[in-house]
């Protein structure tokens, strides 16, 4: 096979990149290693900034977003014994929508054979071969039978575990991380909000976040310690753990029901440098992870998509190298930012196991400047809602 660009991953940075590219009448070729189903299975991010948003009404896919998303106009910090809540509408102009990634993703999916963007799935043992020529080529297995696709450009969207960042010489690379030293112990269920704005709460006994995905559909999060085992937290002991973290004010709110999915997830920070080589761009988790304080994982996988569009729709339209040579630089600004204000957050909002009496009167009073404070306010709100593109 032979095409323009080969996308790998088809979660919502592949798929997404791959539309825009067919809007503008460039050839990509969409690979994925698991099934549809599975890859609708996977339970993530839900809220949206303006980026996102954009790009699906631009692509004239947002008619269920826009009937199904909820439009958020704030959000809510939690000490323990009071409510800031961050005005994001009034101090921006601004809002996010609530809009589960699985739906966009779904979107996406079943966009694809209409608008004739071609998706492989179970695409096996994917390799990518001269990444540094003109001529970049993957191969995979489909069917126990052997394949290859020849292209001009690869995108690497294929997460963090991917093949495509692995295809960077580390001699050409450079790495970031910070491992937090906690996991999130997520629950959804199909119980309604106990608010109808997210809560972030810093307790003594550690973090908890309130957050939905519809008016029926609740997603909760506290923070545990990295040697705990899913098995140990039951339904009611997770919603116990909730009513104590969120205070008596969310407790009274909280409908309790049968989780639907339960995971621990670990936090980290990761930036990875450059997010293009040679013929190869990453979008997304391949480059990129953020803590999910603060939300925003896909918000900046849509950012990275946002570039690399540009960046090959230069280059196919107009001949422009330099769009290519620039997409790196453009996307890490961006990138970068987003890390701070999801550090940032992180820091501000848990109880760090090495934290004293010092670390915690910082908080303390980082949140009283916040309560206090239009221009802290302001700060918090315009990366909240998504820095420009």
């Amino acid at each position: 096979m032979r095409t323009q660009v080969a996308i790998i991953g088809a979660g919502p940075a592949g798929l997404l990149l791959g539309h825009l590219l067919k809007a503008e009448g460039i050839d990509c070729i969409v690979l994925e290693r698991q099934t549809p189903d599975y890859v609708l299975g996977r339970i993530r991010a839900g809220v949206l900034e303006q980026i996102t948003v954009g790009l699906m009404a631009r692509l004239g896919l947002d008619a269920r977003l826009k009937a199904e998303g909820l439009v958020e106009e704030g959000f809510n910090l939690a000490d323990g014994e009071r409510l800031i809540r961050i005005d994001v509408a009034n101090l921006t102009g601004k809002t996010v929508t609530v809009y589960g990634q699985t739906e966009i993703t779904r979107d996406l999916m079943d966009a694809a054979p209409d608008r004739g963007l071609p998706v492989i799935y179970g695409a096996e043992d994917v390799a990518l071969h001269a990444i540094e020529s003109d001529a970049p080529y993957v191969t995979f297995r489909k069917d126990g039978a052997d394949q290859r696709i020849d292209a001009r450009f690869i995108a690497g969207c294929d997460g963090f575990h991917g093949p495509s960042r692995k295809a960077i010489p580390t001699s050409a690379a450079r790495e970031f991380e910070r491992v937090y030293p906690f996991g999130w112990l997520g629950i959804l269920a199909d119980v309604p909000p106990c608010n109808p704005e997210l809560i972030y709460a810093n307790h003594e006994r550690g973090f908890a976040l309130a957050s939905m995905r519809s008016h029926t559909r609740s997603r909760y999060y506290v923070d545990v310690p990295l040697s705990e085992k899913i098995e140990d937290w039951s339904d009611e002991r997770v919603w116990d753990e909730l009513a104590i973290r969120l205070g008596p004010d969310a407790a009274a709110n909280i409908t309790r029901g049968p989780a639907i999915e339960k995971s621990i997830a670990p936090l980290r920070s990761y930036v990875f440098e450059p997010m293009r080589h040679g013929s190869l761009l990453l979008c997304g988790d391949a480059a990129h992870i953020v803590p999910p304080t603060g939300a925003k994982g896909l918000n900046l996988a849509a950012s990275d998509v946002h570039y690399a569009a540009e960046a090959l729709t230069g280059f196919f339209r107009r001949a422009d190298a330099d769009a290519i040579a620039g997409y790196s630089a453009k996307a890490l600004a961006r990138v970068w930012k987003s890390e701070r204000f999801s550090w940032s957050l992180t820091k501000l909002m848990h109880r760090f196991p090495d934290d004293g009496p010092f670390e915690r009167a910082m908080q303390v009073a980082e949140l009283d400047y916040i309560a206090s404070s239009t221009a802290a306010q302001t700060s918090i709100a315009e990366n909240y809602v998504g820095l420009p593109v």
